[in-house]
């Protein structure tokens, strides 16, 4: 995944949805991030994530960990960390 057309699409999905948190390409050429939101909102950007991603994607396969219910959003936005 390219990070500067293929992180665009995922910040507009993230902010479409309403979801805050953060997303970044590794050196391993795979994804991490974190997303927060309504329940029904992330899950709505985890399946996202896993069956559609931006134009140019390849998704072999996600993986969701640590998730736990939060009472205040870490992040006021969605964005892409370098």
């Amino acid at each position: 995944m390219r990070c500067l057309a293929a992180c665009r699409y995922t910040e507009d999905e993230a902010r479409k949805l309403g979801v805050v948190g953060w997303v970044k390409n590794t050196r391993q050429g795979t994804v991490t991030g974190q997303v927060q939101g309504p329940e029904d909102k992330v899950n709505a950007m985890k399946a996202w994530l896993s069956k559609v991603g931006s134009p140019s994607s390849r998704i072999a396969r996600t993986n969701f960990s640590n998730e736990k219910e939060i009472t205040k959003l870490d992040f006021s936005g969605f964005n892409t960390r370098y």
